[in-house]
This record gives structure tokens, C-alpha cells and sequence, in this order.
């Protein structure tokens, strides 16, 4: 099901789009005047010249490219990222580069996935106990290979 984002484009790419009919998400690229180089474990907030206004009930995840994670060791600083439905500034990209070589990112270049995501809102209900699992408070590699 399609959801309506508004977006300002204040790059010279084009907007992001699904490469294929069975795409989760779509590639988001860097907005840069000169070239920017990502030495190892360095980060840097890359552009991207986009705005957006992500509807209420709704959550803009940025994700990394596992292209660029495999092949370069590229990745964002907080894995997934969120941008709220009041957000309304530029989006930018936390990279970081894990690997042992410097990298460099070119003014275009796909740098991350936006992923539009529907979420709840929680209301706490405090208690004293919590209805028992099969699983209980197993965590970590407790239900096994």
C-alpha cells in the first residue's frame, strides 16, 4: 500500500525510488559539493538534500546498503535510524567506515535505504507480574541454534 511523504529535493539528484516491483526501500543518495573521504572507524554526517514530513502513525527508517556494508565496510553509526513524523530538517546519513581502508563518497553516490514504516504508541500499564512463557526471561541464544 502506497502512504503519501511530502519532500523537498534540495539536491541536484533525483528523488529515491524503488529499483525493482519487490524493493522494501529506496536508495538515498549523498548531496555533496566536493567529494568526502571516511577514513577507518571515522564517522561523518553525510547530506542527502532532502526534507520530508513523514505522516503521524508512520516512522522514516534509514538503513544501511548491505552492498556497501560487504564490499567497503560502510555502515551507519546507529545501525537503523529514525526520522519522526515532526522532524522536518535535512536528512543525513551517520556513516561509518569499518574497514581498514579509507573510503570515498562521491556527490550521488547511494549511501543508505529509506524504508517508510508503520509503528503504535504505547501506554504503559504498570503491574507487579507478567503473565508466564514457555521462554520466561530466556534471552540471548536460549531457545538454541
Amino acid at each position: 500500500m502506497k502512504q503519501l511523504v511530502k519532500v523537498i529535493n534540495r539536491s541536484k539528484n533525483p528523488l529515491p525510488s524503488y529499483e525493482t516491483a519487490g524493493s522494501a526501500g529506496m536508495d538515498l543518495r549523498a548531496n555533496l559539493e566536493e567529494p568526502i573521504t571516511l577514513q577507518p572507524m571515522e564517522r561523518k554526517l553525510i547530506p542527502t538534500g532532502l526534507f520530508m514530513e513523514i505522516p503521524m502513525g508512520y516512522e522514516g527508517q534509514i538503513r544501511p546498503r548491505s552492498g556497501m556494508a560487504i564490499k567497503h565496510g560502510l555502515s551507519l553509526i546507529n545501525c537503523v535510524g529514525t526520522i519522526d513524523s515532526d522532524y522536518r530538517g535535512e536528512v543525513k546519513i551517520p556513516m561509518i567506515n569499518l574497514s581498514n581502508e579509507a573510503f570515498t563518497i562521491e556527490h550521488g553516490e547511494r549511501v543508505a535505504q529509506f524504508v517508510l514504516a508503520a509503528h503504535g504508541m504505547v501506554e504503559w500499564q504498570a503491574e507487579e507480574t507478567l503473565n508466564d512463557t514457555k521462554r520466561g526471561a530466556g534471552g540471548f541464544g536460549s531457545t538454541g541454534k
